[in-house]
């Protein structure tokens, strides 16, 4: 039996979506050896085993031993990946919080399923086809599970609202919501256009071009792109909105790897801002696709890079589909900015634990908050195409103006009642309650941003409930630094719930450095 088993492996071709092999099989192979031992396991070990686990567990262990992004994903994760980046996913259309147990509706998605249904802003939704979902400690991914479904499908919901004494019941047909990539769009100062990428997905260079559109339809001549915290995404999406920035034939990025040939990836010539001053902002997580868009505007001299040292993620991976639907994500190749950069930050085969920790290394040593502490080797010292100004590969983008952490702004006592989510949950029981009466009052966002303040009571409400979970100031003086940024967080946090997340970051962004200091220099 096992002969026949081998012979029918030793004949076998892998073949998917992205790439196809044949397996070397032979009486000697390490192939062979590794069947072995799982048949060995699964057929003689003293307790019963999960055979697919099994298998599972070995290809992870294959991958950790190789670079820290190559990786195992089972069909689950891969669905939960690929959801953000693929431009939607299929569901009732709203965004949500949870407050004290109970689903509170923040924003019904325009012109989707639940808002043409009629739930608005401030329901409450306490039970799914009859099931409930208040008050019975459910899990926010049971919860999901039971909003999400095939488009077309019907779900009936159960929702309290405010000033009604009865339940309501809405019946909802799910359909295809979009989940948007860019977090933010207005012209941030009279003719500077402002535009927040999130991660760069399927849909991201169409609404950089929408976005890009609307700015210049209010006079935008400069625009501040804004990569902070972008982890990446799609390449592709990368170079297209490189490709808006740069001039023809114009290199982007280029791969390479030991059986990847060399790709490129060249400017077309057909983009729509290619003369504007343009200032790029990033910080110590933009990361992957982000970076080549950076590393593209710095080598080219396109444009002026501000914040502090950007991730380091240099490596390709490839998408290979296993049957059962679960995934490999396999390194292939590494990337190269148009310099010959390759930004990859160092790591050791199998050392991910290391790796994880490069953060908090860099903040120990003190690069957040001095530019005098990164260092790096002459033998990585690159110059720019156009201007021939120093730049360096081996990890990371350095920016062109180093912006140093401000470690005084966000106290101790800020970060401790961030982490039990007294914010968060202050900023969702005021707006509940205050909603319509701040509706009423400013009937614009201009006139909220320069008009509404945070009473003093809901501080002292979220004061009040951190001493009850033992989060106490030190001081007056932390009381005191804390207090300021507190409330602005919680105005931010309340022109999000009324409007969106560009008026979130309208607000935000007037005391962020790294934004600041490329007003500075436009």
């Amino acid at each position: 039996m096992k002969r026949l088993i081998w012979a029918v492996i030793c004949c076998m071709t892998i073949g998917t979506a992205h790439a196809q092999f044949k397996i070397n099989s032979g009486p000697d192979s390490p192939l062979r050896k590794l069947q072995l031992a799982e048949m060995a396991i699964n057929n003689l070990y003293v307790d019963s085993v999960d055979e697919k686990r099994l298998v599972e567990d070995a290809i992870r262990g294959m991958l950790e031993k190789l670079d820290p992004h190559s990786s195992y994903l089972t069909p689950k994760e891969v669905k939960a990946a690929n959801e953000p980046l693929s431009g939607g996913f299929e569901g009732i259309g709203v965004q949500f919080n949870m407050i004290e147990d109970t689903l509170m509706v923040i924003q019904p998605v325009v012109n989707g399923p639940s808002e043409k249904a009629g739930i608005v802003a401030g329901d409450r939704i306490v039970s799914v086809n009859d099931t409930a979902i208040a008050g019975v400690k459910m899990s926010r991914e049971d919860i999901m599970k039971r909003l999400r479904g095939p488009k077309n499908t019907k779900v009936k919901l159960g929702v309290i609202r405010s000033g009604i004494k009865d339940r309501l019941t809405f019946n909802v047909t799910r359909d295809k919501i979009p989940v948007k990539t860019i977090d933010a769009v207005y012209m941030i100062r009279p003719e500077v256009g402002y535009i927040r990428i999130g991660s760069f997905g399927a849909t991201t260079y169409d609404e950089f071009m929408e976005g890009m559109k609307k700015l210049d339809g209010q006079g935008m001549k400069k625009l501040v792109l804004d990569l902070q915290e972008n982890g990446g995404g799609y390449l592709q999406a990368a170079v297209q909105v490189a490709n808006e920035f740069l001039r023809n034939n114009d290199m982007i990025v280029y791969t390479d790897g030991r059986q990847a040939p060399r790709m490129e990836y060249r400017a077309k010539g057909n983009g729509s801002f290619t003369d504007g001053q343009v200032v790029v902002l990033v910080d110590s997580y933009t990361a992957s696709a982000a970076e080549i868009v950076t590393g593209a505007i710095q080598d080219q001299d396109r444009g002026t890079v501000v914040g502090r040292r950007t991730y380091g993620k240099g490596l390709v991976q490839r998408p290979l589909d296993l049957p059962d639907g679960s995934m490999i994500r396999l390194t292939t190749a590494h990337y190269y900015t148009p310099t010959g950069r390759c930004i990859q930050k160092p790591y050791t085969k199998g050392g991910g634990k290391d790796y994880a920790m490069d953060m908090i290394n860099r903040l120990k040593s003190g690069e957040l908050t001095n530019a005098d502490s990164v260092h790096f080797a002459d033998s990585l010292k690159y110059y720019t195409l156009r201007e021939h100004r120093t730049v360096y590969g081996g990890g990371g983008i350095m920016p062109d103006h180093f912006v140093p952490l401000d470690t005084t702004k966000y106290t101790k006592l800020h970060r401790e009642l961030a982490a039990r989510n007294i914010i968060i949950n202050a900023n969702l029981r005021y707006i509940d309650t205050h909603r319509k009466e701040l509706r009423n009052t400013y009937k614009s966002f201009a006139d909220f941003k320069e008009r509404f303040e945070i009473p003093q009571d809901v501080i002292d409400g979220i004061m009040k409930e951190g001493e009850k979970q033992k989060i106490k100031p030190k001081d007056d003086e932390e009381l005191n630094k804390t207090t300021p940024y507190l409330k602005l967080q919680m105005k931010a946090l309340v022109a999000r719930d009324l409007w969106d997340m560009t008026e979130y970051f309208a607000i935000i962004n007037e005391t962020n450095d790294i934004v600041l200091k490329a007003l500075e220099i436009l």
